[in-house]
Parts: C-alpha cells; sequence; structure tokens
C-alpha cells in the first residue's frame, strides 16, 4: 500500500506515529479490511486494539452495518450466552420474554470481541460453531439461526499458554487465528511517544482553554525512557495531569518528576513505612527519589574503596597488569546527579591495607579465608507473589476493585475471582 494511502488511514482515525512496527500493523489490517477472514488482534491493555477493530471494520464492504465491541471480561459468566445468543422466554429465572442476542442483532456487520481470552469454555464451543457454520441457538431454544457475523477478537495475554492450561481451545484459537495483528506496546516505538505528547498536549490546551505544555529535553528524555506499561491510556492521563496541575507551562525534569513521580522509577520495590520524623524530611515522590539516590552514592564509594584496596595490592605487590584492566579514566560522578549529592555527601576513609606485625608486608585475602555464608530462603511462589500484589493493589486504592484490576492489568471479573481463590480480606 502506498505511503499517503497509509498517511490518510492515520488521519482519519487519529492515529499518532510513524514507527516501523505501528506501519506494519496497520498495512496488515489495510490489507485484511476488505476482506472477510476473522482477524486476532495481540497487544497490551491500552495500545488501542479497539482503533485496529474500527479501522477493519470502515475499510471493508459491511462499513454500513453495525460495528459492536463486547468485553468479554465485564459480562458474568452466568449470562454471556445470553447476551451473544439470545435466549427464549422461561429459560432461566428472569427471563420473562424472548431476547435477541448479538450474533443476531448485528447480523451483517462486525462484531470485536476484546479479552477473548476471558471468555468462559461453554462459550467457546459455541463461538467455534458460529465461527464454523454460522449458526447458533438461543438459550432454552432448539431451533437453529444463522447470522452472517465477521468476528475480530482481541487480547492482550499469552492464547497459547492459555491453551497449555486448559483456559483455552485450540481449535478455537486457530479459527480466530486466521490473519494475526500485533499492535505494538509504547514501549516498543519510543520515536512516537514525543509526537503523542506533543498531540495530547494540544487536546488538553483546547479541552481547559489554557496555553499548551512544553517540556525540555530532559523531560523528553525521561518520558521517552519510562516504559509505560498502560500505553496510550497512561500517557494520555499523565499529559492530562501536567496540564491540570502544572502552574507553569515550560516543564522541566524536576517539575515533570514532582508532579508525576513515578514515571522515573515505577518498577522499584516498595520502601518500608517511615517514621514522622522522615515523612515532614521527604514530601511526596521526592523522597523514593532521595533514597534511590543515597542508594546510588553507597555502592559507588563501595566500589571505589574496592578499586582502591585492589590497586594498593598491585602496587605493593609489584603485580603486572593486563592493559584491559589498567584503572579507568572514567568516574561514577561525572554522570550522577550534581542536584542530589549535596545532601548525601559524606568523606568515605581511603582504603588502608592490613599489614602482617612481623613481614610488615600487606595481608592478601584469599578465597578459603571467607566463611560460608549462609543461604536465605526465599518464598519464590508464584501464588504467593501473586496474592501478595494483588493484597498491595487493594489496599492502594482502598477496595476499589475497578482501579486495583486496572493497575494490576487485569479485568475486574478476573481479579473478583482471584480474591475468592486466595480468601482474601477486604
Amino acid at each position: 500500500m502506498a505511503a499517503n494511502s497509509l498517511q490518510s488511514i492515520k488521519q482519519r482515525f487519529g492515529i499518532i506515529g510513524r514507527s516501523e512496527s505501528l506501519t506494519r500493523a496497520l498495512f496488515t489490517a489495510s490489507k485484511v479490511a476488505p476482506t472477510d477472514l476473522t482477524v486476532l488482534i495481540n497487544g497490551e491493555s491500552g495500545v488501542g486494539k479497539e482503533v485496529f477493530s474500527k479501522i477493519i471494520h470502515h475499510l471493508s464492504p459491511r462499513k454500513h452495518e453495525d460495528l459492536i465491541a463486547i468485553n468479554c471480561g465485564a459480562i458474568p459468566e452466568g449470562t454471556i450466552n445470553s447476551e451473544l445468543f439470545g435466549h427464549k422466554k422461561g429459560a432461566f429465572t428472569g427471563a420473562t420474554s424472548d431476547r435477541k442476542g448479538y450474533f443476531e442483532t448485528t447480523n451483517g456487520g462486525t462484531i470485536f470481541l476484546d479479552e477473548i481470552g476471558e471468555m468462559p469454555l461453554e462459550t467457546q464451543s459455541y463461538l467455534l460453531r458460529v465461527l464454523e457454520s454460522g449458526e447458533f441457538i438461543r438459550v432454552g431454544s432448539s431451533k437453529v439461526q444463522k447470522t452472517d457475523v465477521r468476528i475480530i477478537a482481541a487480547t492482550n495475554v499469552n492464547l497459547e499458554e492459555f491453551i497449555k492450561k486448559g483456559k483455552f481451545r485450540e481449535d478455537l484459537y486457530y479459527r480466530l487465528n486466521t490473519v494475526p495483528i500485533k499492535v505494538p506496546a509504547l514501549h516498543e516505538r519510543r520515536e512516537d511517544i514525543y509526537m503523542l505528547f506533543r498531540k495530547f498536549a494540544l487536546d488538553f490546551s483546547e479541552k481547559y482553554h489554557t496555553p499548551s505544555i512544553q517540556i525540555d529535553d530532559d523531560a523528553r528524555l525521561i518520558i521517552e525512557n519510562y516504559r509505560w506499561p498502560g500505553n496510550v491510556r497512561e500517557l494520555k492521563n499523565v499529559v492530562e495531569q501536567l496540564s491540570v496541575l502544572s502552574e507553569d507551562r515550560q516543564i522541566d525534569a524536576l517539575k515533570l518528576l514532582d508532579i508525576v513521580p513515578h514515571l522515573n522509577f515505577r518498577n522499584l520495590p516498595a520502601i518500608a513505612e517511615r517514621s514522622n520524623e522522615e515523612s515532614e524530611s521527604f514530601s511526596g515522590g521526592n523522597y523514593e527519589r532521595e533514597i534511590l539516590y543515597k542508594l546510588l552514592f553507597d555502592m559507588r564509594n563501595d566500589m571505589t574503596d574496592l578499586k582502591k584496596m585492589i590497586f594498593e595490592m598491585i602496587r605493593i605487590n609489584d603485580l603486572s597488569v593486563p592493559e584491559k584492566l589498567a584503572p579507568s579514566t572514567a568516574n561514577f560522578n561525572d554522570n550522577f546527579p550534581r542536584q542530589f549529592e549535596k545532601s548525601f555527601h559524606h568523606d568515605t576513609p581511603s582504603y588502608e591495607p592490613i599489614y602482617d606485625q612481623e613481614s610488615n608486608q600487606p595481608i592478601l585475602v584469599t578465597d578459603n579465608e571467607y566463611d560460608e555464608s549462609e543461604i536465605v530462603e526465599e518464598d519464590l511462589s508464584l501464588e504467593n507473589m501473586e496474592k501478595d500484589l494483588i493484597k498491595k493493589a487493594l489496599e492502594k486504592y482502598r477496595g476499589r476493585r475497578k482501579d486495583a484490576a486496572e493497575e494490576l492489568g487485569i479485568s475486574e471479573r478476573t481479579l473478583y475471582r482471584k480474591i475468592k481463590q486466595y480468601n482474601i480480606d477486604q
């Protein structure tokens, strides 16, 4: 497809980016759109999989018919068959009349099944029949009905792993995966991050009637090197925060991290609770940031001591050293953030070798002079780690399951099932 055709698709559907991986996904979507082939869209949460379903539908001969998006993880297991295929009056308690399902009402159109991995196994068998023959049966009925619906499915999980665990039908997977489209995560197309930032900044400038925010080179470096686990959705939320909370329209790196501190240390281990005195000394995200810098300073000093010890021993014993092991002229201090050095600077005594009293020679430590260290077994059970993460997410959001599920990257239905599985108190 010509470059101008892809550019027109980007403009029509509001897609920002020029990365090769994004272009490849758009090319595949545009080529498969005129056909009736089933498509499986893979990608992390927040990358814009639903936008690709719209591209495929609106570039297809079905564009004048309906496109319905269904989140399989948001429909309770007991009602999903009725939602998709309809039911007869009296089929179950509360079924007071006949009801048409989505496959009946969308006849001739397109159904987008998001989070297909969350679909119950029983429903998967019904869906497989629709894909193979276009036939379905309403819940509580024995009459076979026909439908002409194109199915586009999407998932943010590895369905092949789900197949191994018995959570997903292998035959359904291969029926859905006729044409796979991989939508790249935001960290896989870093060259697009700043373009998206500028687009969102302009959008929120118009929405809130304020001048558009700008970021300097250091702040840009931070946003381009952050992993963005929430992808485009998370980036958009961050730009909105900055647009609303920042008094200055020109934002530097320190201001950026002051408003959105997790951009720097999102994946660091949790820091233990601190005393009131410590809380007063450090505010907001500065606490975590300065703790990390202190840790780096301590590591630097330890490395400095170790190097001094080694080179002192080499000098005293008149040992020859290969060129590649000679002392490097590079200095850790040259690349370390100066604004934090003053807070944690302390004089580190240089290493002085220990001398033997009789021979007056430095004592060299050999391997056999170390005591065997006790190995502490850490609990690496995946279940315990998962349970702990769920507890932390629930505590963070004070029991709000929807927010906790979004933080964990799973559906609210899956979170509810995990809470019951692990018997987690809320």
